[in-house]
């Protein structure tokens, strides 16, 4: 296996690193990397670039690098750094060649695709990424749970649909509000005459304390500075989706937030808040407090997630049948519950396949199928 020429483009800052990486001489051959691509291994493959495991020019070495915390990036979920060109800055991956070489960033178009789930990190971020839509968000988390029932990796699977959970009303709401709950937006959307949205002293609204002070914040968070904004998001923005459920599933005398919107449609919100509330209760749900993640120490095995899941789909599916039809997902029936909540088809993204493919292209392997 040869050695490639230095590319033109990007530069490497230290002169000593403009040329081959030094190689192992038992530098594995593309075989060898045909498990690690196949199991998304971002981390691993990024450590056999640091120690000189694969034999490539040190551009191509830092361009992979960049792949390899781009793709752990999105696998992790870290939406707080999507969309971000150098992914090695401050990665969990192994990056100090691509630290090394300035002008190598991920491709735009991977970019591009990754900011649609992207958290914006300031409340005056042009692209509202996952406030504005979390359909793209919820794509990319069912890619990340099949990755990792393909891993094995029981615990972070969890943790995934977990977050799911959390979100899911968001996505009910979105149809209905034009958005996914972004605080730019909510004053005129759930705020205004007749609306008891984070009335601490209204009686007659259902919402729990803790649900009351993160929907009135939810009003204003938009004017205040990037720490604040997200401070919200940290440790409230999922407690006003807990209040949105309320609203749509729980409230005995409805306000404007709900009555502002035709018979048909407050019906659906109720339908889906139903359906929304019983997950987050379900048993796959309630896997992720015995797991390292949650509440205690154990590590749920293939079998539990599998017996959990079978538990909530027979549960749900008496409620929303769409979810006993055999989608060819690994948990059978995710995707039809998340379109069953958010009115529209929801399926897995391609983004994290689609940058080990890339990964791939770069170190000059040709491409290989998944076994998902």
């Amino acid at each position: 296996m040869g050695i490639s020429p230095a590319r033109p483009g990007p530069t490497a800052l230290d002169p000593s690193a403009s040329g081959p990486v030094a190689v192992d001489p038992a530098a594995p051959g593309p075989a060898a990397l045909t498990g690690p691509t196949r199991r998304y291994a971002f981390a691993e493959i990024a450590a056999l670039l640091e120690a000189g495991l694969i034999e490539r020019d040190v551009l191509d070495v830092a361009a992979a690098q960049q792949l390899c915390a781009f793709g752990q990036r999105l696998l992790d979920l870290d939406a707080e750094d999507f969309g971000q060109r150098d992914a090695a800055h401050d990665a969990n991956t192994d990056h100090h060649i691509a630290d090394m070489v300035t002008g190598e960033a991920v491709p735009d178009g991977l970019v591009a695709r990754s900011r649609a789930a992207r958290m914006p990190q300031s409340p005056h971020e042009a692209n509202r990424g996952a406030l504005g839509t979390l359909r793209p968000a919820f794509g990319l988390m069912l890619e990340a749970i099949g990755i990792r029932w393909l891993r094995s990796d029981t615990s972070a699977l969890v943790a995934a649909v977990h977050t799911t959970s959390e979100y899911l009303p968001f996505l009910m709401w979105e149809s209905t509000l034009g958005h996914a709950a972004d605080p730019d937006h909510m004053p005129e959307s759930v705020g205004g005459a007749g609306s008891r949205w984070g009335e601490f002293n209204d009686p007659e609204c259902p919402q729990t304390k803790q649900q009351k002070s993160a929907a009135e914040r939810s009003l204003r968070v938009a004017a205040e500075p990037d720490p604040g904004w997200r401070a919200y998001l940290d440790r409230q923005h999922s407690v006003v989706a807990e209040a949105l459920t309320t609203c749509a599933t729980h409230c005995r005398t409805p306000c404007t937030v709900v009555t502002r919107h035709n018979a048909a449609e407050q019906h659906r919100l109720a339908v889906a808040g139903r359906l929304a509330d019983e997950f987050t209760g379900s048993a796959i749900v309630r896997l992720r407090h015995s797991s390292p993640v949650g509440h205690a120490f154990g590590v749920p095995s293939a079998r539990e997630v599998t017996e959990a899941w079978d538990h909530t789909r027979a549960t749900l599916g008496a409620r929303e049948p769409a979810m006993l039809v055999d989608d060819g997902f690994c948990l059978a029936g995710l995707p039809s519950l998340f379109g069953a909540v958010a009115g529209v088809p929801i399926r897995p993204t391609t983004i994290i396949a689609d940058t080990m493919a890339a990964l791939r292209g770069t170190l000059g392997y040709p491409p290989v199928s998944a076994r998902r």
